[in-house]
C-alpha cells in the first residue's frame, strides 16, 4: 500500500466531496485523513489516501478528468516512507493560540520564530473575524507544534510571549495532548 497525499481546490459547489470520494473508492483507497473548507468561494483542502501501489496512476488521471470538468483541481503527491512516521525521539507536543486585533505579519513572526527554533508546525488554523462590541477585525490562529528534544521549550514561550506582547495579542502555549494519529506513548521514545 501507499499513501498519497491529495490537494484539491475548486470553486464550491454541492458534490465536489463525492467527486473526489468516487474515484478514490473505485480504485480501492482508503481515505484515511483529511482538512476541506470553503474560503473565499473556493472550496480547498488535502487529503490522505492509503491506495496500492499498482492503482496510483490510474487514480491520477481518473482525478484529473475532474479538473478538465471544471470540477477540482487536483495534485497528487506519494508520500515517502521515511516521512510516515511522526517526528523524532523526545520530541514535545505543544499547543499554541493566538487571539488578537488583525494586521499584517503576525503569521510571519511567529513562523520566523519557530522557524529558527527547528519547531514544525503540524498543523495550522486560522480565522478572522469583527470583534463583539467595536466591530473592529480580530485575527485567531491555533497551531500544533513538534518541538524537537534539542530546544528549550521554556525559551520557545519565552520568545513567542515576547513576540505577543510586541504584537499585542494573546498567546497561550500549553502541552498538546497526543492525537488520533500519534504513535502510542510506549512508540514515542
Amino acid at each position: 500500500m501507499a499513501t498519497i497525499v491529495l490537494t484539491v481546490i475548486g470553486d464550491d459547489r454541492a458534490g465536489l466531496v463525492d467527486a473526489l470520494a468516487g474515484p478514490i473508492a473505485a480504485h480501492g483507497g482508503s481515505w484515511d485523513r483529511s482538512h476541506m473548507a470553503r474560503l473565499a468561494g473556493k472550496f480547498a483542502g488535502i487529503v490522505v489516501v492509503s491506495i496500492p501501489d499498482d492503482r496510483i496512476d490510474a487514480l491520477a488521471a481518473d482525478l484529473a478528468v475532474l479538473g478538465t470538468r471544471g470540477l477540482l483541481d487536483v495534485t497528487v503527491a506519494v508520500a515517502a516512507a521515511d516521512t510516515l512516521a511522526d517526528g523524532g525521539d523526545g520530541d514535545e507536543l505543544l499547543q499554541l493560540h493566538l487571539i488578537g486585533a488583525d494586521r499584517p505579519g503576525i503569521i510571519r513572526e511567529i513562523a520566523n520564530a519557530l522557524a529558527q527554533r527547528n519547531v514544525s508546525i503540524e498543523e495550522l488554523e486560522t480565522s478572522s473575524s469583527s470583534a463583539p462590541m467595536s466591530g473592529e477585525p480580530m485575527f485567531e490562529a491555533t497551531a500544533s507544534l513538534r518541538v524537537p528534544a534539542d530546544t528549550d521549550p521554556a525559551d520557545l514561550r519565552t520568545t513567542l510571549e515576547a513576540i505577543a506582547n510586541e504584537l499585542m495579542v494573546d498567546l497561550a502555549v500549553s502541552a498538546r495532548p497526543p492525537g488520533p494519529l500519534d504513535p502510542p506513548p510506549d512508540e514515542r521514545g
